[in-house]
């Protein structure tokens, strides 16, 4: 008895880290389901299902180099850069390949493969979308065309 009694605190601690790892573990597979959705979304051109975890005061940046590239704020803003760059697709996906949780971040590699309107090309894509989380919704999101500065980006070292 004495033993449970003078540890008890650290019994206790103990026991909430656990919950809260148990937390963060489930919290990052619920952000990961919601991205899953989200792209499913945009492959099927259902913006509003795409943008439906998205902050409204969301801030969101595409690389300078994609077309419509920059930086939207709010989830109209967004919607409406969705919209237009699916717009011009005849047929494709961006399909997400790997997802990887850095704190309240998530890393995505995307592989993006679309034929444009008009055109009998298909464009193969590479890319990283970083998403950061604040209870459940997307606060914020950084493409970038380097999945390596992605990694960086979200304080992950890039694997050689």
């Amino acid at each position: 008895m004495w033993l449970v009694r003078n540890h008890a605190p650290a019994l206790f601690l103990a026991l909430l880290l656990e919950a809260g790892c148990h937390s963060s573990t489930t919290s990052a597979n619920a952000n990961i389901e919601t991205l899953r959705k989200a792209y499913a979304a945009f492959n099927r051109n259902d913006i509003p299902a795409a943008v439906a975890a998205v902050d409204p005061q969301v801030d969101w940046t595409e690389p300078a180099e994609f077309p419509g590239g920059g930086a939207y704020s709010g989830r109209a803003a967004v919607m409406s850069y969705l919209a237009q760059s699916r717009a011009h697709w005849a047929e494709g996906a961006s399909l997400p390949e790997r997802f990887i949780v850095s704190g309240d971040k998530i890393v995505v590699f995307v592989h993006a493969r679309a034929r444009l309107n008009g055109s009998p090309e298909w464009h193969d894509t590479r890319l990283a979308d970083v998403f950061t989380f604040r209870n459940g919704i997307i606060v914020h999101m950084r493409a970038f065309a380097d999945r390596r500065q992605a990694l960086q980006w979200a304080g992950l070292s890039p694997s050689p």
